[in-house]
């Protein structure tokens, strides 16, 4: 029997850990900069698809747990962080402390050790603290300060969690600041020239507040990500609204559609003309599963084809929807049966594997199993394009699946 690929994952996280910003901001702004403090939890819902943490002070009672502290902003660590190694039926949303994690949240030589038992070669990480696009910097008063905390990440991320002990085995993905497109233009240029070829970015702009994709504003932004060759990582949630149908609906109900915000990131940009305008633009959806894109592109074959003219795209979209999707766009699932089953109407260059380590959903340290079972029905080489291949190919990985990073 032919042995499965070394698993490529476009989706894991890392847990910052607590010196990131203290070791890399000037002194004068290191008292200012996101940092850890231990304080008792007094309450916390996450109802509505909104968290809402609420961190007590010397005296009140409640569990103890690690917090992010950065202006107003107080974010403890949660279960939800860093579940695997814990029974499901004991995941619960409570605050813990970096002792409670484990290592390979945080730990990069911990976190080779948990790849290899998951058959798991390399890795792309989102992060945790800054949020899924880096919204805790674009949401601060003090812009100086937050340029110098996404620099400081971007740098910690490309010089140590992707340094060299992690022998090419993370990529990189980086942040930008969001609330200057120009700003995030020079970001990435100034990553891709260490050979960054990811940066994160929200899945609907407008509801952090910023502009929508089918303007203008963020053009320096595209265009630097199309003429590096920087593909754009937008991951459920952020956009700071996970979908939800009412403020009193348990969080079940989100987990179940949080693809949803995908389908409508998807379909903007399919009708807003960037992808015609920056023919080198590729996107990808971290943790959206893929199974609603083949409805979804038929849906927008359909409009483009006998509603374009008093849809308002007529001008700007000259090509079918779905033909923009197989040439600039990505799906990321981690457990998707009948995606799968469904993978002629998708395209098999445009699905790339995940393992979401080390979240609740994660399918660690089984995720070749959960592949492995399904994908049985597909050929070799097919298993071989989505476990691997394609991210190789996006990535601008080497042929043996790692970041060509300084100094490899």
């Amino acid at each position: 029997m032919r042995s499965f690929p070394k698993i490529i994952s476009v989706d894991d996280h890392t847990v910052e850990p607590p010196d990131v910003w203290r070791e890399r901001l000037p002194a004068v702004f290191r008292d200012a900069g996101p940092h850890v403090v231990r304080a008792p939890l007094t309450g916390m819902t996450f109802n509505g698809g909104r968290f809402a943490p609420v961190m007590g002070g010397p005296g009140d009672e409640g569990p103890v747990a690690d917090w992010w502290v950065y202006e107003d902003l107080r974010r403890p660590l949660t279960r939800l962080d860093t579940a695997v190694g814990c029974s499901r039926d004991d995941i619960r949303l409570e605050a813990i402390t970096y002792e409670q994690m484990r290592p390979g949240s945080y730990s990069v030589p911990d976190r080779l050790a948990d790849m290899d038992l998951n058959h798991v070669q390399s890795a792309l990480c989102f992060p945790t603290f800054p949020r899924f696009c880096g919204q805790s910097f674009a949401e601060a008063s003090d812009r100086e300060l937050a340029l110098l905390c996404v620099r400081a990440y971007n740098d910690w991320m490309v010089e140590e969690w992707c340094g060299p002990a992690a022998g090419g085995r993370l990529i990189p993905l980086t942040l930008v600041p969001l609330w200057d497109a120009g700003l995030a233009a020079e970001e990435v240029r100034r990553n891709a020239a260490r050979g960054v070829r990811a940066v994160c970015f929200s899945e609907i702009p407008p509801h952090l507040g910023l502009p929508s994709v089918h303007g203008d504003a963020w053009d320096p932004f595209l265009a630097a990500c199309a003429e590096t060759g920087t593909v754009i990582a937008m991951h459920i949630g952020s956009s700071s609204r996970m979908p939800s149908t009412s403020q009193d609906a348990p969080p079940a109900v989100g987990s179940t559609i949080t693809f949803a915000n995908c389908c409508f990131s998807l379909v903007d940009w399919l009708m807003s003309g960037k992808f015609e305008r920056f023919p080198g633009l590729r996107i990808m959806y971290a943790e959206g599963q893929i199974g609603w894109i083949p409805y979804i592109l038929e849906r927008a074959d359909v409009v483009w084809e006998e509603n374009r003219g008093w849809g308002g795209v007529a001008d700007k979209v000259r090509t079918r929807p779905s033909e923009l999707f197989a040439r600039h766009v990505y799906g990321c699932f981690f457990d998707d049966a009948f995606g799968l089953r469904n993978l002629d109407a998708i395209g098999e260059g445009n699905v790339l594997y995940e393992t979401d380590y080390p979240h609740s959903d994660s399918t660690w340290p089984k995720s070749r199993e959960v592949a492995e079972e399904q994908m049985a029905h597909l050929p070799p080489e097919t298993v071989e394009r989505i476990v691997r291949g394609n991210a190789i190919e996006l990535l601008g990985l080497t042929p043996e699946g790692l970041w060509p990073g300084p100094g490899r």
